[in-house]
């Protein structure tokens, strides 16, 4: 369909008009322009991160479920650090893996596992895992902020190009005296052109932002429970040493 509006026919007739996208935007005033390569940049990094994240739960999942049915397939805890290593690549082997060094730095220093000595362990246990925790959760976080600001300004930022170029295009129609739909049609379409880029970001962000969320908190949660049943191990252990 062609879509350069063709007034060379009417009165004070004016050149064609280009109305597609490319047109609209090489036509749009320059702060319409920056508003629009904003909300096309914001965009395509939102999808970026979208595709990242998604990417990288999916990855996390399954690493948690092959070292879940490592760690429960009755495998020791020593021979099971000494596979996973002190750096492993992810967050449920990384938790292990702190509570196991702390365990070990005790035990190597032959201290006598007194009840303040096994309390004392607990806590650092504890406490190592929980700042595991917290870090892994952290770094998997990492811009979600990003996806909750486009959300959430990407439609106003839209908004304010469509109404500085409304305000243009009024501008226009009082300088030429011409209110024939001719004259109004494409400076409205040009500024209207901002508010759909501002929801074509927003949306998907939006969507994404609170998919992503409920993954990462169900993830969280999944961590925890490991962390708890862990200690619950660990305190068994401690509870036979006496």
């Amino acid at each position: 369909m062609d879509q350069t509006v063709n007034a060379q026919n009417l009165p004070g007739s004016m050149p064609p008009i280009d109305m597609s996208i490319v047109g609209m935007f090489m036509n749009a005033d320059w702060i319409v322009k920056i508003v629009v390569v904003m909300l096309i940049l914001a965009s395509f990094w939102s999808w970026a991160i979208i595709f990242d994240k998604l990417i990288r739960l999916r990855g996390l999942r399954a690493k948690a479920n092959q070292f879940e049915e490592t760690f429960w397939s009755g495998i020791s805890l020593e021979d099971l650090y000494d596979r996973v290593g002190a750096r492993p690549d992810d967050p449920m082997s990384s938790v292990f893996s702190g509570a196991m060094r702390e365990w070990r730095r005790t035990v190597s220093k032959g201290i006598a596992l007194t009840s303040a000595a096994r309390a004392g362990l607990q806590q650092r246990i504890e406490q190592v895992m929980g700042v595991t925790v917290s870090r892994e959760m952290e770094s998997l976080e990492k811009r979600m902020i990003f996806l909750a600001s486009v959300g959430s300004t990407a439609p106003f930022i839209g908004l304010f190009g469509t109404v500085w170029g409304i305000m243009n295009s009024f501008q226009s129609i009082a300088l030429s005296k011409n209110t024939s739909l001719a004259v109004v049609a494409p400076g409205i379409a040009e500024a209207l052109f901002a508010t759909a880029l501002g929801l074509v970001a927003a949306v998907p962000a939006v969507i994404a932002y609170n998919k992503l969320s409920s993954e990462i908190a169900r993830y969280a949660q999944r961590l925890d429970g490991f962390a708890a049943e862990f200690m619950t191990i660990l305190s068994r252990q401690l509870e036979e040493a006496r």
